[in-house]
């Protein structure tokens, strides 16, 4: 039986962190819905993949991060990457190929990275960056520091061999990596229960790497939290991996040619019912935040969002001679033997 975290207090988090969650939460929301609008727009070029109704995952475990700490994201990484403290001017503009985007437009929305920010890349290959994460744990074990890997991956990823591989390899060196599975329940095009032997992708599989399985509701930012800071502490004080499943569902399709008319009728009102934000905002009221407060963060947020657009279209696109830089570590592109 998987175990969920047991709920702290309510005054365990404060007024000053869930305001920073929540703001991240329509950070995300606000700068991936005008992503979706630039699209149309064929201002987006290429797919992307969007976490709309996902965004307490990146919220909650952002927050909870040390500076120093790492993020390992999949082809799904503009909320990770925005919820490590990238601006939304960074992200708009990558997506957009414009000069000012985070990668000056060389790496487009699959690709987003800031070594500056933590964010180790995102990764198209499915299940790819498991292991290098292990490699970035391993790397903080041997130097003794005390930063932590975290890895986000899918549902699909869950049936991938590099899953396993890396379980296993972080448990046997007990290393400093938290493995986060956000279930959304469908692969790309076809529903997880329907390829997976088990319930639970992530967490029933924990046992056999000798983890305890831990489900967590991934609508819900607090939860998310609470999971995060007690994976990070177990880290930090050398207890090795852990493997946490979020339960939560994407708004959209997989990517932006996929209409998702694979859903059962009725299945995404039901979970708009506990969207994340919604869920947020009233709990906020419930700790007497001031309506007001909350009002003006959204006002904010989406303020910077329309700035961040204009700025975007604005900018120029990357000059030609770019597409030969930083090809090799050195920063060329001659052929080397």
């Amino acid at each position: 039986m998987a175990r969920k975290p047991a709920r702290a207090p309510n005054d365990d988090i404060g007024e000053e962190t869930r305001l920073k969650m929540y703001r991240t939460q329509v950070v995300i929301r606000e700068a991936e819905q005008r992503a979706f609008d630039l699209f149309l727009q064929n201002l987006v070029k290429g797919t992307s993949h969007l976490s709309l109704g996902q965004e307490a995952v990146a919220a909650g475990f952002a927050t909870a991060m040390n500076p120093g700490d790492l993020s390992f994201c999949t082809y799904r990484g503009h909320a990770h990457t925005l919820a490590r403290g990238v601006s939304i001017e960074k992200v708009l503009g990558e997506l957009m190929q414009r000069d000012n985007g985070l990668m000056r437009g060389k790496g487009g929305s699959m690709h987003l990275t800031s070594e500056e920010h933590g964010v180790m890349g995102s990764y198209a290959i499915i299940g790819a960056h498991l292991p290098i994460a292990c490699g970035a744990a391993w790397r903080a074990q041997y130097k003794g520091q005390k930063d932590v890997s975290v890895c986000f991956f899918g549902d699909g990823t869950t049936n991938i061999g590099a899953f396993h591989e890396a379980l296993n390899f972080a448990v046997i060196w007990k290393l400093p990596v938290v493995f986060v599975c956000e279930n959304n329940l469908y692969m790309e095009y076809t529903p997880i229960e329907d390829v997976t032997a088990v319930q639970h992708p992530a967490a029933d599989r924990a046992g056999a790497y000798g983890l305890e399985a831990v489900i967590v509701d991934g609508q819900d930012a607090d939860e998310v939290y609470r999971a995060a800071q007690a994976a990070y502490a177990k880290a930090r004080a050398g207890g090795g991996p852990s493997l946490i499943e979020c339960k939560t569902y994407r708004y959209s399709g997989h990517s932006r040619a996929d209409p998702a008319k694979y859903r059962k009728p009725g299945e995404l009102d039901k979970w708009k019912e506990r969207d994340p934000i919604k869920i947020y905002r009233e709990r906020l009221l419930q700790f007497g935040i001031e309506q007001e407060t909350i009002d003006k963060i959204d006002t904010e947020v989406r303020q910077v969002v329309d700035d961040a657009t204009e700025k975007c279209k604005a900018a120029p696109q990357p000059p030609f001679e770019l597409i030969t830089r930083d090809v090799y570590a050195d920063g060329g592109w001659a052929w080397r033997n």
